[in-house]
């Protein structure tokens, strides 16, 4: 792959189905162009882990009752600077809002909530459209102070 140059990107839009094989090809074609692009290892872990809660969370709650092989629909926008990646499921949606605090002493033992935890810590912006079957998450290129990445930190 020829290495993009400044101003270019490097953009999809796939439907996903509820298959181990699929998500992990749909997976490794953002970190390609995380790697087109040289993003340093901090962003591609940051990267691969909140795109994964994304697609695990859209098809275990928003996929709940629809039929298996439903897919999703995945775009992501990569450039230099940032990545955007847009997560929507075909569910009824749901209220961020109403996701507890996993973090809140009464929630500690329960497992919900972390994966948006995480996507928020390392997204710059994480939001959802108002039926909240979308998710659009964008990553920013963190500054490289001293070869160093000023990566954040949960």
């Amino acid at each position: 792959m020829t290495p993009p140059s400044g101003g270019q990107h490097l953009r999809a839009a796939l439907d996903v189905p509820h298959d181990p094989g699929a998500i992990g090809k749909a997976e490794e074609r953002v970190l390609d162009a995380l790697a087109a692009f040289s993003f340093p290892k901090a962003s591609v872990f940051a990267v691969r882990l909140c795109l994964h809660e994304a697609i695990s969370n859209a098809f275990r709650h928003g996929h709940r009752n629809l039929p298996p092989h439903t897919p999703i629909s995945l775009r992501y926008d990569v450039s230099a600077e940032r990545v955007e990646i847009l997560v929507e499921d075909q569910g009824p949606g749901f209220d961020p809002g109403a996701v507890p605090d996993p973090t809140a002493d009464e929630n500690l033992e329960r497992g919900s909530g972390r994966g948006l935890l995480l996507i928020r810590a390392y997204m710059a912006s994480a939001e959802y459209n108002a039926k909240g079957n979308a998710l659009r998450m964008v990553y920013q290129r963190p500054a490289d102070v001293g070869g160093i990445s000023n990566s954040p930190s949960i």
